[in-house]
């Protein structure tokens, strides 16, 4: 027969309370009690059940973490750093996750209900009245990579303003004072984000950026190269470019190569993201390195601060590094 808590307890010699509390919230139990309690359950092989526990506790222990992007997949690859970061961070807890996108999620209100949904991480560009519909189910809420303006909730986003800031003076180091900016039409929090930062840098360092300076594009290589021809192309063209993201940075890249430049002695060229295309081109990348399995991390943390009535903060800003490499 299967060990029960009861067999735990007996060998133990610890209340079966105790025992339970030792499972489900073990920094409430004393050191030595707890080293009593495992060592019972390691040798009775005793495992507690998940479905009584969530039972007696009249809770799920379950959370979604939805993808909202356009054409999104779970293996987009900025969002699945974030996504492992939320998994690894559940696996140390009796937390169950469970990955979509927002388009494959049915929002009808019984759906997060009947999925036993407690709390969600939304990802990326959500809307707030998809935020509004969880949280008029008693669904706690938190944002990653995006801000919704009037709602309060909580948010995990990267240091933005302290990425660029990194870009630009990097470059400036190197002695460039005409720096451009190629900004895709992707995420419009992360874009304005940015492209606000890099106006005040250049500001912050005297450097008035005119608008020929600043194209938008296509989230794709080709729009981004198109757009980049055009830039390149100027009597005044300028000798180093941020790209928005990586994507965008290659397409710069490729508009150089079709112009005759070369990377980085005639033009310089940085990315966002730091992606695993960085080190596949030639030269490699310079990218602005976000750490996404720490913000997924973070975000369990806060959604498990809100499902247990804990004081939560409403702004966590994960600093970003700048990874140099061959375009810089």
């Amino acid at each position: 027969m299967n060990p029960t808590i009861y067999d735990v307890s007996r060998l133990s010699g610890v209340s079966t309370a105790t025992i339970s509390r030792a499972f489900s919230n073990p920094e409430l139990v004393r050191e030595s009690t707890r080293r009593k309690v495992f060592e019972a359950a390691e040798v009775l092989h005793y495992y507690p059940n998940a479905i009584a526990r969530a039972m007696a506790r009249q809770r799920t222990d379950k959370i979604a973490f939805l993808i909202c992007k356009k054409r999104a997949t779970i293996l987009d690859e900025f969002y699945a750093g974030i996504c492992e970061g939320s998994m690894r961070e559940t696996n140390k807890s009796d937390y169950q996750l469970v990955i979509s996108t927002a388009v494959d999620w049915d929002m009808e209100p019984s759906t997060a209900r009947s999925k036993q949904i407690e709390g969600v991480i939304l990802a990326g560009d959500a809307k707030a009245d998809m935020v509004t519909e969880f949280q008029s189910q008693n669904i706690a809420v938190v944002l990653v990579n995006n801000r919704i303006p009037g709602l309060d909730l909580p948010c995990v986003v990267s240091d933005e303003f302290g990425g660029v800031q990194l870009a630009v003076e990097h470059l400036m180091g190197r002695g460039h004072r005409r720096i451009a900016m190629v900004a895709g039409r992707f995420s419009p929090y992360i874009v304005a984000e940015r492209y606000s930062a890099f106006l005040e840098v250049m500001r912050l360092h005297g450097i008035q950026v005119e608008a020929q300076h600043v194209k938008m594009c296509e989230a794709d290589v080709e729009s981004a190269a198109q757009a980049s021809m055009e830039l390149l192309s100027r009597k005044d063209r300028p000798t180093a470019v941020l790209g928005a993201n990586d994507v965008i940075a290659a397409g710069v890249m490729k508009a150089a190569r079709r112009l005759g430049l070369r990377v980085p002695e005639d033009v310089a060229v940085v990315g966002f993201d730091d992606s695993t295309i960085c080190p596949m081109l030639e030269p490699e990348l310079t990218s602005v390195h976000i750490n996404c399995r720490r913000m997924g991390e973070l975000c369990v943390e806060r959604l498990r601060s809100l499902l247990g009535g804990e004081e939560c903060p409403p702004l966590t800003v994960v600093p970003e590094e700048l990874k140099v490499r061959g375009t810089t």
